[in-house]
């Protein structure tokens, strides 16, 4: 059976590929192959980052307010195929309707804040620094960059990326995940169609063999990355190594820690959207719940009990479907073994997710699994399982969650649920992690923030958006002027303003 073959973009269109490579394009909801995806070689690569590099002068010698306006109807051609978008997003990925919207939705915000650019990049001046001298800085694009990002947000995640990078005047080579790669296809068509010119941004289709074409290439100035822990280690330190700056997101165990006050109506609401809205395919979903006593666990896991039992699972397309299926049957398979490896472990399997009805059905459906008497050296615990699977872990005292959360090697987010002020606000003041959630289970920066991890979650020293996105797509140049009305006699010596 034939399928339809997506290439690369470049040149202001899709373009077929050199390499004859290629990996299918699954459909979780039913188990099918539905496209197949090209997978890059060097050529392939040659012929994006060269036109990007062609392209990249005369985009970041166009006005900053030229620029804005481009990506100003950018975001309007966006919001107009808003339905087109999620459905492209829901049939790759496989998460429900309403959560590739609100994706999109996050996507957009820093579109909506990158119109903004004028203004952040403006820098600063300072007059008669000296008798006769001036000094003033400016922030300019770096060239050509490059963003690798990951299957679980093929809209928003790109847009935190490419609309920074853009808005300051770059351009811009996309690899997105080869499982769901179509999202990305239409927005670089949707920037064409808004007045951006061809070949500054570009789509280039692949797997690890593209991730290192471009992290070696010299023409890429700067590489941004979200992914697991491992593959963000590897992209740090091999383009840190060709002499680019970086910024890759790794992997997360979010803890949300409840405390004996807190309200626990809201605590389960919180955590069963947190925990398995996207079927917790999410680098922010909480896949830990640290529990202070044993009397508020109890309460807690019998309550959490029903509410994951009771969970819709169907087809990401249904009305009322509260979670879809997981990406790919590998990775449904590889959280099946942790939950198996969880019993093993000692931990109690509250509910088992693999004996959800839904698993019967065609696609990678599997069910809420919750565990209770989870402890530290558990893998579960310890390690990135990307499903829908929660751990309880019982600590006696709030001290004692707080070392816990700090004791975990990733630091992406936290939360807190508690109506005592002054213990929230210790905690966020103390706890190590980049993002904190004071009864918000999901504390995502808006698009005038920036989003971050800490500790083994994050590598490089920018984060993703906000002011710090504007830093890291720009380089700063201060410059020094005088207008002297004669010459000077040399100096030897180190200049010394007067």
């Amino acid at each position: 059976m034939s399928h339809v073959a997506l290439g690369h973009f470049a040149s202001g269109t899709r373009i077929p590929a050199s390499s004859a490579r290629t990996a299918p394009i699954l459909d979780p909801a039913q188990g099918t192959i539905q496209a197949t995806v090209a997978l890059a070689d060097a050529t392939d690569a040659e012929r994006v980052i060269a036109g990007a590099t062609r392209a990249a002068p005369a985009w970041g010698e166009r006005s900053a307010l030229d620029r804005a306006r481009v990506l100003f109807r950018f975001r309007e051609l966006c919001l107009a195929n808003a339905d087109e978008l999620a459905r492209a997003i829901s049939r790759e990925h496989g998460k429900v309707l309403a959560d590739a919207h609100g994706e999109l939705q996050r996507g957009l915000e820093v579109v909506e804040f990158a119109v903004g650019i004028p203004h952040l990049m403006k820098g600063e001046f300072s007059d008669a620094v000296a008798r006769g001298i001036d000094m003033h800085s400016l922030r300019q694009p770096l060239g050509v960059v490059a963003a690798i990002t990951p299957f679980n947000f093929p809209a928003m995640v790109p847009l935190w990326m490419i609309a920074p990078a853009l808005a300051c005047g770059n351009a811009v080579v996309l690899k997105p995940s080869e499982r769901d790669p179509s999202t990305a296809l239409r927005l670089a068509e949707l920037f064409v169609e808004a007045g951006g010119p061809p070949d500054v941004f570009n789509v280039l289709n692949g797997d690890a063999e593209a991730v290192n074409l471009l992290l070696a290439d010299p023409r890429i100035q700067a590489v941004s990355f979200v992914g697991s822990t491992p593959i963000a280690h590897h992209v740090y330190q091999t383009a840190a190594t060709h002499r680019k700056r970086v910024q890759a997101m790794g992997g997360a165990k979010n803890h949300l820690v409840v405390l004996p006050d807190a309200d626990l109506d809201q605590v389960v609401e919180s955590l069963m959207g947190a925990a398995f809205g996207s079927a917790g395919e999410r680098c922010m979903a909480i896949s830990v719940a640290v529990v202070v006593g044993d009397a508020t666990a109890d309460v807690l896991v019998a309550r959490l009990a029903e509410r994951v039992r009771a969970l819709r699972i169907g087809a990401p397309t249904d009305a009322g479907v509260e979670m879809g299926p997981l990406v790919t049957d590998a990775h449904r398979a590889r959280v099946t073994g942790y939950i198996a490896a969880g019993v093993t472990e000692g931990a109690t399997l509250v509910v088992d997710g693999r004996t959800h009805p839904a698993t019967a059905n065609n696609g990678f459906f599997l069910g809420g699994s919750l565990f209770d008497q989870v402890h530290p050296e558990m893998s579960i615990y310890r390690e990135e399982i990307f499903g829908p699977v929660l751990c309880v872990v019982r600590v006696p005292t709030a001290d004692a969650a707080l070392a816990l959360c700090d004791a975990h090697p990733y630091g992406n987010g936290v939360a807190i649920f508690t109506r005592n002020g002054g213990a929230a606000r210790e905690f966020a003041h103390r706890v190590q992690c980049g993002m904190v959630g004071i009864n918000v289970p999901i504390p995502v920066p808006l698009a005038f923030y920036s989003f971050g991890g800490w500790k083994d979650s994050a590598y490089g020293d920018h984060n993703q958006h906000g002011m710090d996105g504007v830093r890291f797509y720009t380089k700063l140049k201060t410059v020094t002027t005088r207008w002297p009305s004669g010459s000077d006699a040399a100096s030897f010596t180190m200049p010394l303003l007067k």
